[in-house]
């Protein structure tokens, strides 16, 4: 749904082509997109963040409310006013974005908006479907959800020495904002130790979604800039288009970023922080993979859990892509995975 009938045309156009997927209606604006989301039931709704008669962000409630499992994407323009409209999106109930081409433009690179859409609603389906992909719009009975329960023998002294943790990581990719949102705001202002987070997104955004993460939590939360200390009590998120890492020099911990070479088509990457932190803390790590498409955080995870860190997995039910979470936990990396809204409740046990 997108109010320029030009860019609705080019957004259907790309999505009839891909064989898997069904365009099974187009609205004008907003209003309209709610009559036929209640209508047509579909499996995903492409959003504009600027329509008349009624907002973006409104409209997503609505949509919500008249059909709740659908998938929303947002399409975004890469300006600061786009990308703030996309963030509060992000964090009241859509699933994605995809940039879009402002109709005014000269050049309009289709082919990298078909890859970046089709590629967007694939992830949705992609833990539901068999070796024979199914197209999009047949549902099937999703997996049972593996539960691994949390430690719950008591500990002696000597061993939560051992055992006390002095860092949080998390990484996360589709469906961030919205986890973030349930976790973060959880953590007291009195935590005790620092909390760094990946969240895949590109330059820009991921200030504005500190920013706005900030405004929500009673702990503080902020964009890391290279050479920042890394102290208890705050959160730092990866930079887009930066790769973080944890370093120690002079017996303290602090920030560095680089734009090395992506990482599992990624920058910033999981596996890019993962692996500092086990150089850094070792086994007093809390790792935290939340919802995302693919599998970046898996590789370093592994040796994080060789460490002895505590790992901590978003269970499949509640996550909008099951890709970092489920590799972690297929393999059997995970001390514990639970829905989204014990994960905080988890880190809390672990830094008790």
């Amino acid at each position: 749904m997108d109010d320029s009938m030009f860019v609705r045309n080019i957004v259907s156009r790309v999505l009839r082509d891909d064989p898997a997927i069904e365009v099974v209606g187009m609205a004008v604006d907003g209003l309209d997109a709610i009559g036929k989301a209640a209508e047509l039931k579909p499996d995903v709704v492409t959003l504009d963040v600027e329509m008349p008669r009624m907002t973006g962000l409104e409209a997503i409630r609505r949509i919500r409310a008249a059909w709740p499992p659908v998938k929303i994407i947002m399409l975004s323009t890469l300006t600061e006013a786009g990308a703030r409209v996309t963030i509060d999106a992000l964090l009241n109930g859509a699933n994605d974005y995809v940039p879009k081409v402002d109709p005014g433009q000269n050049t309009l690179p289709i082919p990298r908006l078909k890859h970046d859409l089709t590629a967007k609603i694939r992830q949705f389906f992609a833990s539901r479907t068999a070796v024979t992909p199914a197209p999009l719009l047949v549902r099937a009975a999703a997996p049972a959800p593996v539960l691994i329960r949390p430690e719950t023998t008591p500990l002696t002294q000597a061993q939560r020495a051992t055992k006390r943790r002095r860092v949080v990581a998390i990484g996360v990719s589709t469906g961030g904002p919205t986890a973030l949102n349930e976790v973060i705001p959880a953590l007291p202002a009195t935590l005790a130790v620092p909390v760094l987070v990946v969240q895949h997104m590109p330059a820009m955004f991921t200030k504005i979604l500190a920013e706005r993460l900030n405004a929500l939590c009673p702990i503080k939360v902020c964009e890391a800039t290279d050479n920042m200390p890394v102290e208890p009590g705050a959160v730092l998120v990866a930079p887009g288009d930066y790769h973080m890492r944890v370093a120690r020099r002079g017996g303290r911990e602090y920030i560095a970023l680089d734009q090395s070479a992506p990482e599992n088509s990624c920058r910033p990457a999981v596996d890019v922080l993962f692996r500092s932190v086990n150089e850094v803390y070792g086994g007093a790590s809390v790792a935290v993979v939340l919802t995302g498409m693919g599998q970046d955080g898996y590789a370093a995870t592994q040796g994080l859990k060789a460490s002895g860190a505590y790992v901590i997995a978003q269970d499949e039910p509640s996550s909008v892509v099951w890709g970092m979470p489920g590799a972690v936990a297929r393999a059997g990396l995970a001390n514990a995975v639970v829905d989204l809204k014990l994960v905080s409740h988890e880190i809390l046990r672990q830094l008790s």
